[in-house]
């Protein structure tokens, strides 16, 4: 069985920053991309952004220059730092990792999501 789980959310005012995390575990063979999407009220789930195993990264046109995603492989975690954050930034915020198991071909997992509100 695998888990993701998130933290990092909160409310925060415009211009502000948050660092969302999200941790890996169980019997995880390996972890391919992982990355953050997020989903406002009454939108589509989209995607953040992304990050390889080997470290390459893509960002939604919206938040580049704000946002920086990472990893730690020692740590199966992955964090999203967002900076100067705008009141259209909040959203429910997911993680997501392909992950293959020591039973199982890789396959996406997904956090519980973590909200995230900006006030202006």
């Amino acid at each position: 069985q695998v888990q993701l789980v998130e933290s990092g959310g909160g409310l925060v005012q415009a211009g502000r920053s948050l660092r969302l995390s999200c941790a890996a575990s169980g019997s995880i063979f390996s972890i391919n991309a992982m990355g953050w999407y997020r989903q406002a009220p009454g939108k589509q789930r989209e995607l953040v952004a992304g990050i390889t195993s080997g470290g390459s990264t893509n960002y939604a046109d919206s938040v580049k220059g704000r946002f920086t995603i990472s990893r730690d492989n020692a740590k199966n975690a992955v964090y999203l730092q967002m900076n100067s954050l705008k009141p259209e930034d909040t959203a429910v915020y997911y993680c997501n990792a392909l992950i293959r198991t020591w039973r199982s071909d890789p396959r996406d997992y997904w956090g519980q999501g973590t909200q995230v509100t900006v006030s202006s």
